[in-house]
């Protein structure tokens, strides 16, 4: 009998698994037979160039939209044989906040819980912990039209939970945010899925998928093209090098012959030389410069990111990336 590797016994759960997803609208194929497993209790990022297909996968699990072949559960339920099971386990919010302007914060709740039934006791009661939650409890008596963006959308997601969902899908839910408020939504997130629930994501932008997402997928033309963890993914794309700038024209003519396969710039006295930017290969490649007697001003390290990673498997799909259209370089200065 094998001995059990670290790591074997069963795999967790999965809140969302579908098998072979497919979507065409008349002549165009949206969703080209998708895959999908998530694990209960994670982050799950998808992302993809505008037109991917990405707000239809949301669409199709959250039961708004019928898929035209293959088949797909959320929190245990299909969502063709058993659509209003999965509408009573998820929360779903959109690129834009779906609240009343017209209503305070605490009506806009109270609404909500209204329309799911809770009763007026334990609606009250859970407009008023969500104010809490989500620090808009100074703001509950003002109308939401004077709210700012990262307000609404904080309003927006409590409204979203207030049937307790296993599950929710965020649509790109930070579109439109400062920096600030979207860090704050950050970390909402963050704080609903160590309380347990799932999260399903779709966004365009690369760092919010590198700071949340336990495992990622890419989607493309309506196939997912890779998946994996944000380092897997990064580990596939080839471009990792690290950069050498000399003072002295005899310490970096003495580095070319050492390094005899990197990039030269003969003007600014510096080498790239390409391969693994771990540590060994860094220790590996300082011993070289220790023993050939060479001084180094400085050196810079660059890793494949995620906009990276986006843009080598999306090819001419980036053009709808925003202000992702130009890869970022990561520069570690040392």
């Amino acid at each position: 009998m094998p001995t059990p590797r670290r790591g074997d016994g069963p795999r967790p759960p999965a809140a969302v698994s579908a098998v072979g997803l497919r979507k065409s609208y008349g002549d165009k194929t949206v969703l080209d037979g998708i895959d999908l497993r998530i694990p209960a209790g994670s982050v799950f990022a998808l992302l993809g160039p505008n037109g991917a297909g990405k707000t239809t996968t949301v669409q199709i699990l959250s039961t708004l939209v019928a898929a035209d072949g293959g088949h797909a559960q959320v929190a245990g339920h299909d969502i063709a044989a058993s659509p209003d099971g999965v509408r009573a386990a998820i929360g779903v919010t959109g690129q834009f906040s779906a609240l009343d302007d017209l209503l305070t914060a605490e009506e806009n709740l109270i609404l909500m819980a209204d329309l799911l039934r809770l009763g007026k006791r334990e609606g009250r009661f859970r407009a008023q912990e969500l104010l809490q939650r989500f620090d808009i409890a100074d703001v509950a008596g003002k109308r939401a039209a004077t709210f700012s963006g990262g307000m609404r959308r904080r309003l927006d997601l409590a409204m979203m939970l207030v049937g307790d969902p296993q599950v929710i899908f965020l649509d790109e839910p930070t579109t439109g945010l400062d920096p600030r408020s979207r860090r704050t939504m950050w970390d909402t997130v963050r704080s609903l899925v160590a309380g347990g629930t799932t999260v399903f994501l779709t966004t365009q932008y690369l760092e919010e998928a590198d700071q949340l997402a336990d495992r990622i997928a890419v989607l493309d033309k309506g196939r997912i093209v890779a998946e994996g963890t944000a380092e897997q993914l990064k580990a596939q794309i080839p471009g990792g090098h690290v950069r050498l700038r000399f003072t002295e024209t005899a310490d970096y003519e003495r580095a070319v012959a050492v390094f005899p396969g990197a990039a030269t710039d003969e003007e600014d006295l510096t080498l790239r030389v390409a391969g693994d930017a771990g540590l060994d290969a860094l220790r590996a490649l300082l011993d070289r410069l220790d023993t050939a007697g060479i001084s180094a001003a400085d050196l810079s390290v660059h890793t494949p990111d995620l906009d990276d990673v986006f843009l080598t498997l999306t090819g001419d799909g980036a053009t709808g990336t925003g202000a992702h259209d130009t890869p970022r370089t990561k520069e570690n200065q040392r």
